[in-house]
C-alpha cells in the first residue's frame, strides 16, 4: 500500500493517527477550524487538510460547512463519543512538565461583572498572592460560551447550563432572588397593602402577608413603583412575577442598566423597587438600607455554572483555579 493511501490491504479505511483524531477533536469541541487551530497551536490550512485526510480515511463527511464554523455530522457525533474519553486521559498523562507548570500561562476567566466582583475574585486572591495569573472577562453567558468554544476563555462562570455536548459544566452555586426596595418604598407598599388586606405579621418584612393576600396585593401595590431593571425585557423581574405571583408583569422599566451593582445603589437610593440575587444585597438587608416586600416559601432560584472545554488544560493553573472556585461555591 502507497504512503498515502488511505485503504487498508482488506479494502477496509486505515486507523487515523492520533494528531488527526486530536485536531478532530478540537474542531467538534470548538465549532470552527480557525477556533481549532488556536487551540492546537497550528494554522488554519493545517487544520483544514487534517480534517479532510481523516474524512478520506474515514469516507466519511465528519463536519457540514457552515457561513460561520461547522456543524459536526451524525458519524462525527459518534467518533467523539468513541475517542473522547481516551484521548483525553492521554493527554492528562502526558501533562505538561515542571518547566510548564514554572512558566504557567494567565488562566482566562469569564463570567458576569457582578458575580466576579462580589464572590469569584475575592474567592481566588489567595492563588494570586501564590502566582497564578488571571485575565477576566466580563459579559453576558452565551457570547460568553461561544468565546470559550473559540479558545479565547479558559473558565466560564454561566448562569445556565450550556446546550451540546461541546462543553464541560458543573454546577457551582445556586443564587436567590428577592423582591426588594428602600424602607421608604417599602412602608408605602406595605400601607397599600394593609389597606386591600390583612395587616402584616409580627416578625415579618414590613410588606409581606401570610397566604393568598400576599400574592394578590404586592403586585397590585408596585403598579406605580418604578422599576429598576437589569435588562429592557426584564428576564429576572419577569421571572420572579411569574414563580411568585403566578402571573405575567405588566410594567416597563423606569431604568435599565446592565450592571446588577448598578440597579442595587438605584435602588438603595430610593430610585424604585426591583429583583436581585441575595447574595448581592444581604449587606443592605442586615443593616435596613433595603427591604424585603415579599418572603415567598418558595423563591426563584437559579443554578451557576463552572464551564470548560473538556480535556485537560495544557495550563495546570486552569486546575487549581476551577477547583478553588468549586470549593467557595459551596459557601456563597
Amino acid at each position: 500500500m502507497r504512503p498515502h493511501d488511505p485503504v487498508g490491504a482488506a479494502g477496509t479505511p486505515a486507523q487515523p493517527d492520533l494528531n488527526l483524531l486530536r485536531t478532530f477533536l478540537a474542531v467538534y469541541r470548538s465549532g470552527s477550524f480557525t477556533a481549532a487551530a488556536h487551540l492546537l497551536g497550528l494554522s488554519q490550512p493545517t487544520v483544514t487538510t487534517q480534517i479532510r485526510s481523516l474524512e478520506r480515511q474515514t469516507r466519511r463527511e465528519l463536519f457540514e460547512r457552515l457561513p460561520r464554523g461547522v456543524a459536526p455530522t451524525a458519524v462525527a457525533h459518534d467518533l467523539a463519543a468513541r475517542v473522547a474519553a481516551p484521548l483525553d486521559a492521554l493527554a492528562a498523562a502526558t501533562g505538561p512538565g515542571p518547566r510548564e507548570q514554572a512558566h504557567a500561562e494567565p488562566v482566562h476567566l469569564a463570567g458576569p461583572a457582578e458575580l466576579l466582583s462580589t464572590r469569584a475574585l475575592p474567592a481566588l486572591a489567595p492563588l494570586v498572592t501564590e502566582g497564578v495569573r488571571l485575565r477576566v472577562t466580563t459579559g453576558l453567558t452565551e457570547p460568553l460560551l461561544d468565546e470559550l468554544r473559540a479558545g479565547r476563555h479558559d473558565l466560564v462562570i454561566a448562569t445556565s447550563r450550556p446546550r451540546g455536548r461541546t462543553l464541560s459544566a458543573v454546577p457551582l452555586a445556586d443564587e436567590e432572588f428577592v423582591l426588594v426596595a428602600a424602607p421608604a418604598w417599602a412602608d408605602r407598599v406595605a400601607a397599600r397593602t394593609a389597606a386591600d388586606g390583612p395587616a402584616p405579621l409580627p416578625g415579618k418584612p414590613a410588606a409581606v402577608h401570610e397566604g393568598p393576600a400576599a400574592a394578590h396585593d404586592v403586585p397590585a401595590a408596585l403598579h406605580d413603583v418604578p422599576l429598576i431593571t437589569y435588562a429592557e425585557d426584564l428576564p429576572i423581574v419577569r421571572r420572579y412575577w411569574r414563580h411568585v405571583f403566578g402571573r405575567r408583569l405588566n410594567c416597563r422599566a423606569a431604568v435599565s442598566v446592565p450592571d446588577l451593582r448598578a440597579v442595587l445603589a438605584l435602588v438603595t437610593a430610593g430610585a424604585g423597587f426591583s429583583v436581585l440575587p441575595r447574595y448581592l444585597c444581604a449587606g443592605e438587608l442586615a443593616s435596613g438600607a433595603l427591604v424585603l416586600l415579599d418572603a415567598p416559601e418558595d423563591a426563584p432560584i437559579n443554578t451557576g455554572f463552572l464551564v470548560q472545554r473538556p480535556g485537560a488544560s495544557g495550563n495546570p493553573h486552569v486546575a487549581l483555579v476551577r477547583d478553588r472556585l468549586l470549593e467557595a461555591g459551596r459557601t456563597w
